[in-house]
Parts: C-alpha cells; structure tokens; sequence
C-alpha cells in the first residue's frame, strides 16, 4: 500500500492549521503591544509640548 500522498495531503493540512495559529496568536499580541505604543507616543508628545512652552518662554523675555 503506498502512502505517500495521504502522507504529502496530511502534512499540507497540517501545515496550512499550524500557520493559521501562528498568524492568529501573534495578532492577539500585537494588540496588546499597540495600546503601549500608543502610551509611549503620548507621553512623548507631552514631553515635546512642555519643551516647546518652556522654550516659547525663555525667547519672549529677550536677549
């Protein structure tokens, strides 16, 4: 009895599953991972802000 295409058919489905997780799990992590970059980025905003204010004040007093 030759096997060899049930066995090609069986590692093709296999295979096609394990990406299928693969492609999910690292979807659901990245969704929490965004929710930090988003954090981060308004923090720096922030930062950026209260720099442009302090230097706003420091040129309206003069040379």
């Amino acid at each position: 009895m030759d096997l060899g295409g049930f066995n090609w058919s069986l590692l093709t489905i296999v295979g096609a599953i394990v990406l299928a997780v693969v492609i999910a799990w690292a979807a659901l992590r990245n969704r929490s991972s965004r929710a930090k970059i988003e954090r981060s980025e308004e923090a720096t905003r922030r930062v950026y802000e209260a720099e442009e204010r302090a230097h706003g004040h420091e040129s309206d007093k003069g040379p």
